[in-house]
């Protein structure tokens, strides 16, 4: 079996990537940081966020903080899996490469 294969196509973006690997290791994170950390249009991080949840990789969460919308996001136990799957088969990669 090709490794490249076990790589998941829904983390080939940097930006999904960087989404997945953010969540991995917070509780949830909001809109707004995820946009700042990972220097974003609205439009942009809407689209690879949407993608994910498509995927039920992430849940997200809106709600109202002091009057204002709040919507924040968590990674969920398929979406670890299968990040987890992602992130090993990476490895697996790099590690061969250096044999």
């Amino acid at each position: 079996m090709n490794i490249i294969t076990s790589l998941n196509k829904a983390f080939d973006s940097r930006v999904r990537l960087g989404i997945m690997s953010m969540l991995m290791v917070n509780e949830s994170v909001d809109f707004a940081t995820i946009k700042k950390e990972l220097d974003l249009t609205d439009g942009n991080l809407s689209t690879h966020l949407l993608a994910l949840e498509k995927e039920k990789y992430i849940g997200v969460k809106k709600q109202f903080i002091n009057k204002k919308p709040n919507t924040s996001y968590t990674v969920t136990k398929s979406g670890e899996k299968a990040f987890k799957a992602h992130i090993t088969a990476l490895e697996e990669i790099i590690k061969k490469s250096f044999e």
